[in-house]
């Protein structure tokens, strides 16, 4: 059995009314609420419905962490992102279901993360998958059947060298991390076309990212390519230069009204050459190891801001919050409030900031444990904002 509504076997079905019993508290709050979207995530997880209640749960707070619900009315990704992170919906595939295409060799990787934050494209990318999700219920509505996944088409004509740099793997990895951990069964199909000799090198540097599941669904054409999409893919839903007979009003056989096929970002961009940040305080991580700052934030919905950098490589950051006075300082027995991640703050200075819902203890950790050969210095500039004239006590490090 498919594991699809209309498909389901005895044991699956259970499963279904199981998992959507154990998450009645967060289920009016999710995108959807009904049996094949819930399907998705059991899927995703081979119908065992412990493991698809965690997954949902971490998509919950995933929502809540990155806004989620308003990333596409609120936030717009910065200038140069929009200018040139290359790739765009274009048309639909003879099912109904969304066509997106990523077109890799226009695509300047280097000057992208030196001209914005690591979190901006991370946000980009779930703006995109947004919209995509809502034009898939758009798609349900107005075909009368569901629409859940999407087709990709992968143009890998240009890839080199450049897009292979480390930065850009790491970077790449977590997007597709985030899409697997919270977009499960968003992908259809995924067609490489133009693939060079280095694609299979390249590949094998992002597949440890992928499931099983998406990975079967990778689909990698020959010469013959041109004549396989117009298999899956209406003619008048494919543009010209991809060998269909869609075009711009203005007769672009690129599309481009819909498809933006980046460029080199110019130097005027650049982050790291047009800021200048002072900061007042700086410190050497040793390899292996990690350094904390401690507030204690006594008045809820306090903004805690922060700004740093660091010298010839990335570092890790992330926020807790201590729940109990006196309670250990090891980050893995505190309440995370921002997950840790890797910061690539020696290309850009990462400047954010949260919102203090509850008071407490709050620790902004960063993190050089995975590093056993550098040390790294930070520059940091940290401050809090009390909703009012609320005194708040300073930071001790540890």
């Amino acid at each position: 059995m498919s594991g699809r509504v209309g498909d389901l076997s005895p044991k699956q079905a259970e499963s279904l009314s199981q998992f959507r019993e154990k998450i009645q508290d967060v289920l009016p709050s999710l995108p959807a609420q009904h049996d094949h979207y819930l399907l998705r995530w059991l899927r995703a997880r081979n119908f065992s419905v412990q493991k698809a209640e965690v997954m949902i749960r971490k998509h919950m707070d995933f929502r809540r962490q990155m806004k989620v619900d308003t990333i596409v009315s609120d936030w717009k990704p910065p200038e140069v992102i929009e200018k040139y992170v290359s790739g765009g919906m274009c048309g639909y595939d003879c099912e109904g279901s969304p066509v997106w295409y990523d077109v890799i060799g226009p695509l300047d990787p280097k000057g992208l993360l030196m001209s914005a934050p690591k979190q901006d494209f991370l946000k980009t990318k779930i703006r995109h998958c947004e919209m995509l999700s809502h034009e898939c219920r758009r798609q349900s509505e107005k075909l009368g059947k569901n629409i859940e996944s999407i087709s990709l088409i992968y143009d890998c004509e240009g890839l080199g060298l450049k897009h292979i740099w480390k930065p850009v793997i790491e970077l790449y990895g977590e997007i597709l991390t985030m899409f697997e951990d919270n977009y499960p069964e968003g992908l259809k199909r995924v067609f490489v076309i133009k693939a060079p000799k280095m694609f299979p090198m390249a590949y094998s540097l992002i597949k440890h990212f992928l499931c099983e599941e998406t990975r079967r669904k990778i689909i990698i054409l020959g010469s013959n390519w041109q004549e396989v999409l117009r298999k899956h893919i209406d003619p008048d839903q494919l543009p010209v230069t991809y060998g269909g007979t869609m075009t711009d009003p203005d007769g672009d056989p690129h599309c481009r009204t819909l498809i933006n096929y980046g460029g080199i970002v110019p130097k005027s961009y650049y982050v790291h050459d047009s800021l200048k940040i002072e900061y007042d305080n700086s410190v050497t991580i040793g390899r292996g190891s990690s350094f904390q700052l401690e507030y204690d934030i006594t008045a809820p919905s306090s903004l805690l801001r922060w700004q740093f950098s660091s010298d010839r490589a990335d570092i890790g950051f992330g926020v807790y919050r201590r729940t109990k006075e006196g309670s250990s300082k090891k980050v893995s027995e505190m309440m995370e409030v921002l997950p840790s991640e890797r910061y690539n703050a020696h290309l850009v200075p990462e400047n954010n900031s949260l919102t203090c819902s509850e008071p407490g203890v709050y620790v902004l950790c960063f993190d050089n444990s995975y590093s056993f050969l550098q040390s790294k210095k930070v520059s940091y500039n940290v401050e809090v904002i009390p909703p009012a004239d609320t005194p708040v006590q300073g930071p001790h490090s540890t």
